[in-house]
């Protein structure tokens, strides 16, 4: 039994990594989240209170954070701003929370000698040409293409040094495209799918072609709990399940699904900067730590996370309209 702090916990990826530790192991969970428009508490609702404790606040308050770190075994850094589109209106807020917050944390980590997982992005490779048959690894050199990406690569940037120069006990991943559960209906699979739900046209940036790496935020947990168990300090680990799709594809599978024809979407102006291609090669996760996906099935994922939604249209149904209203404004 280990006590995890997870920052960021509240939100996407870091709540679903929440669930899958208490439903999983025994270990004991503190999540720090500032409760932004991208974390709601109601996606940790239900949780075993003997083994869940909620502390709203900033990973860049120094004090709140030494605390936390010092009564804990293990910090896993979800915490960060992470919309492009937000990044690119405002980069402010990135700059904070994933290179100031960041800087907080491992220092908190390095004084009290703890274990630290830092949780970043495929983004930071930049992108790949659509015919290139190349994938990312952990070898790749960094070439991020917006406020996002630069900042979420200085973040790493930050923990190796440190384990370098301080003797960080840290590992890092960099994980390919999420989709799943409580996913925020800015991002693309959820704003499709409730976007259909409330019969509304899902909204394709540019020709659709842009192609990224899917994986289920499920198995991105699971790959997390590997590379903490046995994971080698100072090493990345890449986390990827073999998804690649075009945004096209999704769309159209999307509506497929949700009995409407393949067609039915509109064409949007595209992002500025819209990154070509992500693509996640992994081997050296599975190959040392012996982790593979199980959700490897895309088509199956799509359904399961379509049902979802579904089914909880109380958790998203406050965050739609103002959503719509702001890709309204920018013509998305």
């Amino acid at each position: 039994m280990q006590k995890l702090l997870v920052t960021g916990g509240a939100g996407f990826i870091g709540s679903n990594f929440v669930h899958y530790v208490l439903e999983n192991t025994e270990d004991h969970v503190t999540v720090l989240d500032k409760l932004t428009y991208a974390g709601n508490l109601e996606s940790l609702r239900g949780l075993p209170e003997e083994r869940f404790r909620f502390v709203q606040g900033d990973i860049c308050d120094a004090a709140l954070v030494d605390g936390l770190v010092a009564g804990a075994d293990v910090v896993v850094h979800y915490a960060a701003e992470s919309h492009n589109d937000n990044s690119l209106h405002d980069p402010r807020p990135f700059l904070d929370t994933n290179i100031i917050g960041t800087y907080t944390l491992i220092e908190a980590a390095r004084k009290h000698n703890r274990r630290f997982h830092h949780i970043s992005t495929d983004e930071v490779y930049g992108d790949l040409e659509l015919d290139d048959p190349e994938r990312f690894s952990e070898s790749t050199p960094y070439n991020p293409s917006s406020p996002y990406s630069s900042t979420k690569a200085g973040s790493d940037l930050l923990v190796r040094a440190w384990v370098r120069s301080f003797g960080l006990q840290a590992t890092i991943s960099n994980c390919s495209n999420n989709y799943g559960p409580y996913q925020h209906v800015e991002k693309f699979i959820p704003r499709q799918i409730t976007n259909v739900i409330d019969g509304i046209r899902p909204k394709l940036y540019g020709k659709g072609e842009n192609v990224r790496d899917w994986i289920h935020a499920n198995d991105h947990s699971s790959a997390v709990l590997a590379i903490i168990d046995k994971g080698i300090i100072g090493e990345t680990y890449l986390i990827g399940a073999d998804g690649e799709k075009n945004n096209k594809d999704v769309v159209e599978l999307i509506l497929e699904h949700m009995g409407q024809p393949r067609d039915a979407y509109d064409h949007v102006v595209d992002r500025p900067g819209h990154d070509l291609r992500y693509a996640i090669d992994s081997a050296k996760l599975r190959d040392e730590l012996g982790w593979a996906p199980k959700f490897s099935n895309f088509d199956a994922g799509i359904e399961d996370t379509i049902a979802w939604y579904r089914e909880n249209e109380n958790w998203w149904r406050p965050q739609k309209a103002q959503t719509e209203a702001k890709y309204k404004e920018q013509g998305q």
